[in-house]
Parts: C-alpha cells; structure tokens; sequence
C-alpha cells in the first residue's frame, strides 16, 4: 500500500519539482539597457551597458547548477522579429552573442535609426521560459 501511495504521489512531487530544473525567472526578473533610452541620439562607437535583476549572468555552456538560474545576454541589432523561442539563437548581425557573460558591448552602427533589444538565453541559446526580454528601443545614430 506504501509504495501504491508513493507512486501516486511521484508525478506530483515531479510536477513540483519541474520549475526548480527550468530555465525559468521569476516574475519580478528583468533585462533592460542601463544607459540607453527609447528614442536616444548616440555618437558611433558608444560603450552599451546591459542590467539584469532577478536573474543571474553566466557564460554560455555552463553545466553546474547555476544554469537553472543564471544565462547570457543576446543584442538583437534591427532584428526581423521572428524569433522561435524553442530554438537556439541564431549567430547573425541581428542577434549578438555575448558567451562570455559580458555585460556591455561597444556598438559601431551606420548612422540612422536602428532598433535594441536584449534576450537572455540560456547554456544552448534557447531563450529563457518565458523569454526575459527587455523593451525594444529605438536610438538614432548621427
């Protein structure tokens, strides 16, 4: 009877068990630029700062139990928008990797308008559950 009771019980305690193994942040996490605004005019090269909160950073591959807690920065550069957020990244001129945990970049854009995002991906690039992502902004270059 113990052991009908407790295998019962396992898809339960496995349910429970599942957003601890998740790639998932807690509803109070968020990415954001730290010193970019909507509608902001830059100088080329300029220095951008990426904040996280509620979140941890860590290089992309991480194997250890920070993975389940913890991912990398992606800058999307005027990405199209079709993002599969069940698939990795994709390494293109619109979506930036950051691998090593970097937390700012220097940007080198043409002048002219040109939209920001960031998404956090996880060990193998697959955004987050659900995706953090920050507000898409739009800068201007001159």
């Amino acid at each position: 009877m113990k052991s009908l009771k407790l295998f019962m019980l396992l898809p339960m305690l496995m349910l429970n068990a599942t957003p601890l193994l998740a790639h998932s942040p807690g509803e109070n996490a968020r990415v954001y630029f730290k010193n970019l605004k909507d509608g902001q005019i830059i100088h080329m090269p300029y220095k951008v700062e990426f904040g996280i909160e509620g979140y941890g950073i860590v290089p992309a591959g991480t194997k250890d139990k920070r993975r389940h807690t913890a991912g990398h920065h992606h800058l999307l550069v005027d990405h199209p928008g079709n993002i599969d957020m069940d698939e990795p990244l994709d390494h293109s001129k619109n979506c930036l990797h950051f691998d090593k945990g970097e937390t700012t970049t220097i940007l080198d854009l043409p002048p002219g308008e040109h939209t920001l995002q960031l998404l956090l991906g996880d060990e193998n690039h697959e955004p987050t559950d659900p995706p953090l992502m920050s507000k898409k902004i739009t800068i201007r270059v001159q």
